[in-house]
């Protein structure tokens, strides 16, 4: 077993690196020393190690250097940093770099040797979620869109065909089901992959300054622009900008940005010169943009522009075969990071999490298992460690209904939406809980672009 626990231990003090050596061989380690960081970076290129413990002070190379070079050339190995009391300020500074930890000299027997252990596991960790990533672009994952279900797959195949186009894409699908992370896959297996993936959610900028974000001003142009700014276009150009929650544009936003579309050219805030630009286009909403047409609160030759070549991400809880995948994904992502000992999901836990609702998706999923993973002290997550993130994650959901002071209708939209997911969309059961009936549940998603264009009206049911 000892040739899959390698260390070495890097200090020109000979006698304390052979006393650590001592230790941990007697715990099953095989250490190497070296007294010079020179003579341990040419060995590592023939044999890298799991495990550096480096001194911080030494003459040739110091630890800070030779974290640095560790971490740059062999970032699947885990490094501790020993150091002299007075240096403590330093050790915790290469903790930062990407030391998994420190300790300080003199240590004990058991301080080292449980410092170690944990330091190992990590490694070990590391490991298996190199192998999962690698088993997930097998089969279930297009960079790191993740899933084996049919709507899955059928996605998959879409991004591949799509990526090498040039034509604008519209992605559609709920809050949190991952539509930038779609959007990101298609920019990173098309030919523009090289130049600049831009992002911005057109509902997280006031309008009024939305205009300067895209297009850029002048010095002058308005109260606080002192000077020249350029805008997303730009800064996308080669490159992919990505518009998320298109449908929350302003009619007079959607106008100028079709004229970029159209023309291929953008004009600063305040400015007079046009500016070439070269930007494949993905946009996103939640909303169904043909029925806002319809309604007249999106542009129609806008829309068409856009929408060259449709996709839509399906609700986590449409995809539930998925959801094993994903929570594995995540625990193994969330222990390494957090050098957490969980190591899974319990049974039990898992059926829970696989009949949850999930309003909130795949993001409110990672969002639990991170919470989860934080807290929990045991090696596989247990029904209550979850149901308890569960209903944290329940409470942050209901807040982020009010948290940025929205109008009344835009409240009422995201309270039916999030009604509509816990009720798996079964229009019945949600209409009972906001106590309406169906008819009036129906206008209300067509109002705020809930439902598809062909969807039909229910019968009044005298509710």
């Amino acid at each position: 077993m000892a040739q899959d626990k390698r260390v070495a231990v890097i200090d020109d003090d000979v006698e304390m690196a052979k006393l650590v050596k001592d230790i941990l061989e007697g715990h099953g380690y095989s250490v190497l020393i070296f007294t010079s960081a020179s003579e341990a970076l040419v060995q590592f290129k023939k044999n890298p190690p799991h495990i550096v413990i480096t001194d911080l002070n030494m003459k040739d190379i110091n630890g800070m250097m030779l974290l640095k070079k560790v971490q740059e050339d062999y970032p699947q190995s885990v490094s501790i940093m020993m150091t002299a009391f007075g240096s403590i300020e330093t050790a915790i500074e290469a903790m930062k770099l990407g030391a998994y930890h420190y300790i300080v000299k003199p240590f004990n027997t058991e301080e080292l040797v449980l410092l170690v252990k944990r330091a190992m596991e990590r490694v070990h960790l590391q490991t298996e979620n190199t192998m999962l990533k690698r088993e997930l672009r097998k089969e279930f994952s297009i960079e790191s869109v993740i899933g084996k279900s049919q709507p899955m797959q059928e996605l998959f195949d879409l991004i591949k065909r799509v990526a090498p186009a040039m034509a604008n894409i519209l992605i559609s699908g709920e809050s949190g089901t991952g539509k930038e992370v779609t959007a990101r896959a298609i920019h990173n297996l098309g030919p523009r992959k090289k130049k600049a993936f831009v992002a911005i959610n057109c509902t997280a900028i006031p309008e009024q300054l939305l205009e300067s974000e895209l297009f850029g001003h002048v010095k002058g142009s308005f109260t606080g622009a002192i000077a020249d700014k350029k805008g997303l276009f730009e800064d996308a150009q080669g490159g992919t900008l990505f518009l998320d929650e298109i449908g929350d544009l302003s009619l007079a936003l959607q106008g100028k940005l079709l004229r970029v579309i159209q023309d291929k050219e953008i004009r600063a805030v305040g400015g007079s010169n046009m500016k070439a630009v070269d930007v494949r286009i993905v946009c996103a909403t939640h909303r169904n943009l043909k029925t806002m047409v319809k309604d007249g609160k999106f542009r129609e030759d806008l829309f068409y522009r856009l929408n060259v070549i449709p996709v839509y991400v399906p609700a986590l809880r449409d995809r539930s075969l998925d959801i094993p995948l994903l929570v594995d994904y995540f625990v193994k992502k969330f222990a390494i990071q957090n050098s957490s000992r969980v190591k899974g999901v319990a049974p039990e836990a898992m059926a829970k999490l696989v009949t949850h609702p999930w309003p909130g998706n795949v993001r409110e999923l990672e969002n639990l298992i991170e919470r989860a993973v934080v807290l929990s002290s045991a090696e596989y997550l247990t029904e209550k460690d979850v149901m308890s993130s569960a209903l944290e994650s329940a409470r942050e959901t209901f807040q982020e209904l009010y948290t940025d002071n929205p109008t009344l209708d835009k409240l009422e939209e995201r309270y039916i939406k999030l009604i509509l997911a816990q009720s798996a969309n079964k229009k019945d059961a949600a209409a009972k809980i906001l106590g309406v009936n169906r008819r009036t549940l129906y206008r209300k998603e067509r109002e705020y672009g809930l439902v598809s264009e062909d969807s039909k009206e229910p019968e009044e049911d005298g509710a």
